[in-house]
């Protein structure tokens, strides 16, 4: 064999093996932060890999002349360059809040469970009747700033005579962030019942949608909180505890996932630290109150873009060459960490059901034609609960209902003044309870 291709195989299986190695120490590092559950920012898992690599490379090292010596040593610094980037912000650690709104006023409310909640209120506009129960908005989320689109929404509602407050979460938006285990799905009912203590009003209309809608329907099935509902529109809600979300089966129409243009704009999850932080937590390998990263950093890092795919899914597949902007840089706000958090406090709970089946509130189910949750827990319990006295189907939308297309807004604020006045439903395909799952698996 030539001199010329031993000497490229050699060289090639030193450049495998330094290669390997630095995958291994990398691999070694994302491990240690798991178990260390990213303590100190990740230095403590990057101590303890940059010292393994570091005596290792030593053994190996240990019989070779001195120069030769330092050889083994290369893939430690390499593998120490890149792991460290994981341990090192891009982002300011303290809380920045989103820009003002220049359309609304932000007040700051401070409730009795302890939360500081952003709230903007519409006051009724317009020529028409004035409603004289206040209506208090639940966004998605779950730890999400309100959408401009939402705005929007809102200001319409206010024009049709409603007295509309909203409040951005604990955690979310411009509100004030809470410590990472008060982020429950209880904490976020009871934060629901003292908004409306707060308005001093009596029984107040409250509108739910996806998340806000989980929030709505446990609010439903605790007679305390419920006993402060007038009535309430449950908006395309997701799994409402452990067994819903559990379940699986059909969603809606096609959405627009996938087919969408991606997003443009800077993602965290291009950034190493971040990409590696979210990630953990998302596979359940990093708690959401980690040591590595804190919760005002990653809320400081998560970008629209970031939820690029989850704003397509909310869409029609119709719809895909021309989804608006929900946000900009300068007004989204959404917290990963506190997310997930009450997410598991929704898997980890179990069935209100029972409880949900007494309520007495009147209400509404929304289910959008391209719905991007899984229907089954809506038609086979919600809409079975007998205080939903009207079950809507919403044509020509995705999971976004008031997505400010071809007149959506005006259709959905239609269909809610509707029920709250107990007047007529002003669209079709209004499915009974016993209709509706035969209705939706016909429209899947």
């Amino acid at each position: 064999m030539p001199t010329s291709v031993i000497r490229l195989a050699r060289v090639t299986g030193r450049l495998s093996s330094a290669f390997a190695a630095v995958v291994a120490l990398v691999v070694t590092f994302v491990g240690l932060i798991t178990l260390t559950d990213g303590a100190g920012s990740g230095l403590a898992a990057w101590s303890m890999t940059v010292a393994f690599g570091a005596s290792l490379a030593m053994w190996r090292g240990r019989r070779r002349c001195r120069p030769a010596r330092l050889v083994p040593f290369v893939p430690v610094i390499v593998a120490a360059a890149l792991t460290a980037t994981v341990c090192v912000p891009t982002v300011p650690t303290a809380r920045q809040r989103p820009a003002a709104l220049p359309f609304v006023k932000t007040q700051h409310w401070s409730l009795t469970t302890g939360s500081r909640v952003a709230v903007y209120h519409y006051p009724p506009t317009g020529r028409g009747p004035r409603h004289r129960v206040p209506f208090v908005y639940l966004n998605g989320g779950p730890v999400r700033g309100i959408s401009v689109l939402d705005h929007r929404f809102l200001q319409l509602l206010a024009r049709r005579g409603h007295d509309v407050y909203a409040y951005e979460p604990a955690g979310a938006g411009r509100s004030d962030l809470l410590p990472m285990d008060q982020y429950t799905i209880s904490r976020s009912v009871r934060d629901l019942a003292a908004f409306i203590d707060r308005l001093d009003r009596g029984k107040a209309d409250v509108l739910g949608f996806s998340s806000g809608g989980v929030v709505l329907t446990r609010a439903l099935a605790d007679p305390g909180v419920a006993a402060r509902l007038h009535r309430a529109v449950i908006a395309d809600p997701g799994p409402m505890d452990g067994p819903t979300a559990d379940m699986t089966g059909p969603k809606g129409r096609k959405t627009a996932r996938g087919l969408a243009p991606a997003m443009t704009g800077p993602r965290s999850t291009h950034v190493p630290r971040y990409a590696v932080a979210f990630g953990l937590m998302r596979l359940g390998l990093l708690t959401p109150d980690t040591g590595l990263i804190g919760q005002a950093e990653g809320d400081n890092a998560f970008t629209a873009a970031d939820l690029g795919s989850d704003t397509a899914s909310a869409y029609c597949a119709r719809d895909a060459h021309r989804i608006p902007t929900e946000d900009t840089a300068h007004t989204f706000s959404f917290s990963p960490a506190a997310s997930l958090r009450v997410q598991q406090t929704i898997r980890d709970s179990p069935s209100v059901a029972r409880r949900l089946g007494q309520s007495r509130v009147p209400a509404m189910l929304m289910i959008a034609e391209c719905s991007s949750q899984v229907r089954r827990w809506a038609t086979e319990i919600l809409a079975h609960d007998p205080a939903v006295q009207r079950t809507q189907y919403m044509p020509g939308v995705g999971h976004h209902m008031w997505n400010g297309l071809d007149g959506n807004n005006e259709r959905a604020a239609g269909v809610v003044t509707a029920f709250l006045q107990d007047e007529p439903a002003p669209l079709p395909n209004r499915p009974t309870r016993d209709e509706i799952p035969a209705f939706l698996r016909d429209h899947a």
